[in-house]
């Protein structure tokens, strides 16, 4: 499905300075259809109850699904962004890691849709998500 040749190291040293990286977020594997990635339950993905935090599944969701989305495309005229995730948090998980399975449901020439499943380290599922994404004319210059 990929348009594109990707590897692990590729994909987890090229977001070494932004969210996914503070989040403590891995991709751990890629197959023809799918990306999966890690995260960690910890200080920096917890709420103050001590259980994962529901917008961190959210970030490793959305982090994900863009990812995917422009792996597709044409990064010389296009770029992939968020434009609606849903999550439906399912049961807690208070320690160890998430892993988390990013699969598409619809790649059109405007948008995409990405089923992302986030289990815990029993392969409970604890979060389902879904992100939609705009692919749009890549910005020239600052906003």
């Amino acid at each position: 499905m990929w348009n594109k040749k990707i590897t692990l190291e590729l994909l987890n040293t090229h977001s070494v300075q932004h969210l996914s990286a503070f989040m403590g977020i891995e991709f751990t594997e890629i197959t023809e259809n799918s990306l999966t990635a890690t995260m960690p339950v910890n200080e920096r993905t917890k709420q103050p109850f001590g259980i994962l935090h529901g917008g961190a599944s959210v970030v490793l969701a959305e982090t994900m699904g863009s990812i995917a989305s422009n792996l597709l495309i044409n990064l010389d005229k296009w770029i992939a962004v968020g434009q609606e995730v849903n999550a439906n948090h399912l049961r807690p998980v208070s320690k160890g890691f998430v892993t988390a399975v990013c699969t598409s449901i619809h790649i059109g020439n405007k948008t995409h849709v990405w089923d992302i499943k986030i289990y815990n380290e029993r392969k409970k599922m604890s979060c389902i998500c879904r992100l939609t994404t705009a692919i749009i004319s890549k910005p020239v210059g600052d906003y």
